[in-house]
């Protein structure tokens, strides 16, 4: 049933984001600076989601461990040029490594590192090697690699360290196996094949912003040094056109630390980045949980909550969008059943804050552990001493839960125990967290909705909105696609 209002005609705002996670305050930000007038309620007290960090004990931990990928091209990156006041300060991310028994190694990003990971045994590399080869080529020329899992482009007859390191990077990338994780998502979302290079290829357009008069002043100005620059850079163009088709270039120059970082002072910088660009023109409210979103003949009109209603032009969902059946009554059948087929993943992070520094965990980077209960770890006090106190080391183990807290909790302390003989005398600060580090995962059955829904007038955004990449900068690729889709729309303006 339509749930329509006579005072929806007259609109509070022109625009209602729903949810104050990074991707909510993104999109806040992007139509705001477009001259939007914008609501944005959060349910929470807190803003930034899984984006964000805060006190246990003297130690500053994260929502999870995070590294923020794509920072140079990457939909992050434009975003923060085109609409952030303040831009946060970014650490060089590292390496990412796997702990052996005899200590960590560099993981591997391209054919020549692969060939000399002496964890694994040198005929599984040559096999892997030539299925990664043979995958990649396939998805440069257009093959939809997202309904073939890992695991059924796996040669036969690998070692069981061999299928246990390919699992972990199958969880470690989508939270699932490495029968349920895509290729796609390996190739896309991982270090074998830069992100950057899909985001060039895939050249989404952000609507400009309106130009000052000095801003017009200044590129009038610059017409003839922009047209000079083009035709320099076509050589430059065409080079990188030819590298984007050559499977072997990427997979023999391919770094795994290509543009990734860790921003200093932790991850509520970057929120805090977001929440003080904001203009003027946008309301932000917290505490404030939204029940319905308001639907007439003209489409998405308004949201109520438990004590009021506001309407608006457009309406921004940043919550989970399996959740929209609770808040819409007549979505079609088959969006609802597409939304049903959204999977997910939950993880638990423990966080130890340590007394003093260890040698074990004297790197810049991430590790992996894949035999036993397999984790991702990452020290983020080496990245900035705001962290921890003087002299002292957080890190923070990610495991992910596939049955109940309880038993998956005893499960990591174990590995942690077997990995760290002693380190318990070394432990002075526990925190866990459980949460839902992506809204949706990208799995061979899964189902990623796109921005535009059924509904007119209603667009989501949020890692359940984009497939490409992980976490920030997923959230922002779904943010830069709301821009083009409202822009196409006739939303903005």
């Amino acid at each position: 049933m339509r749930e329509t209002q006579a005072q929806m005609r007259t609109c509070d705002y022109d625009v209602i984001v729903v949810g104050g996670g990074i991707s909510g305050l993104l999109s806040a930000l992007a139509l705001g600076k477009h001259g939007k007038r914008v609501l944005l309620l959060e349910k929470g007290r807190h803003f930034g989601g899984n984006c964000n960090s805060y006190r246990v004990d003297g130690f500053q931990v994260d929502t999870g461990p995070h590294a923020i990928t794509n920072l140079q091209k990457g939909p992050l990156r434009v975003l923060m040029d085109k609409y952030f006041d303040y831009i946060p300060n970014f650490v060089d991310y590292g390496r990412y490594y796997v702990r052996t028994s005899g200590g960590i190694k560099p993981i591997p990003s391209n054919l020549r590192e692969f060939a000399t990971f002496d964890p694994l045994p040198r005929m599984d590399r040559l096999m892997l090697s030539q299925a990664m080869t043979k995958a990649l080529t396939l998805a440069t020329f257009g093959t939809d690699m997202s309904k073939e899992s890992i695991y059924s482009w796996l040669p036969r007859n690998l070692s069981e360290d061999t299928y246990s390191f390919v699992d972990t990077i199958s969880y470690f990338l989508s939270g699932k196996s490495m029968k349920e994780t895509s290729v796609y998502r390996v190739l896309y979302g991982s270090s074998f094949v830069r992100d950057s290079m899909m985001y060039e290829a895939r050249e989404p357009t952000i609507p400009t912003l309106p130009a000052t008069p000095n801003q017009l002043t200044e590129q009038l100005t610059n017409i003839p040094y922009q047209l000079a620059g083009q035709l320099t850079n076509i050589p430059y163009q065409l080079a990188g056109q030819l590298t984007n088709i050559t499977t072997l270039s990427r997979l023999v120059t391919n770094r795994n630390t290509h543009v990734q970082a860790y921003p200093a002072g932790g991850l509520k910088t970057l929120t805090n980045s977001v929440l003080y660009s904001l203009p003027d023109n946008v309301v932000i409210r917290t505490d404030t949980c939204v029940k319905r979103i308001l639907v007439d003949d003209e489409g998405a009109c308004g949201i109520s909550t438990d004590d009021t209603s506001y309407s608006a032009k457009t309406i921004v969902y940043s919550g989970f969008a399996k959740d929209l059946p609770l808040m819409i009554d007549d979505l079609p059948a088959d969006y609802r059943c597409d939304l049903k087929m959204i999977d997910q993943s939950k993880s638990l992070c423990i966080w130890l804050g340590l007394s003093q520094k260890l040698k074990e965990f004297d790197y810049m980077g991430s590790e992996v552990w894949y035999k036993e209960k397999a984790y991702w770890a990452m020290p983020i006090s080496n990245y900035s001493r705001t962290i921890a106190p003087a002299g002292k080391q957080l890190v923070g183990f990610m495991f992910v839960v596939e049955g109940s807290v309880k038993s998956e909790t005893a499960r990591a302390w174990d590995t942690i125990h077997n990995v760290f003989p002693g380190i318990d005398r070394f432990i002075e600060m526990t925190h866990n967290q459980v949460t839902i580090p992506e809204k949706a995962s990208v799995t061979v059955d899964g189902y990623i909705p796109d921005v535009r829904t059924p509904v007119a007038n209603l667009y989501l955004v949020g890692t359940d909105a984009a497939a490409e990449s992980m976490g920030i900068t997923r959230a922002a690729y779904s943010v830069v696609d709301l821009l083009k889709c409202m822009s196409e729309d006739g939303c903005l303006g």
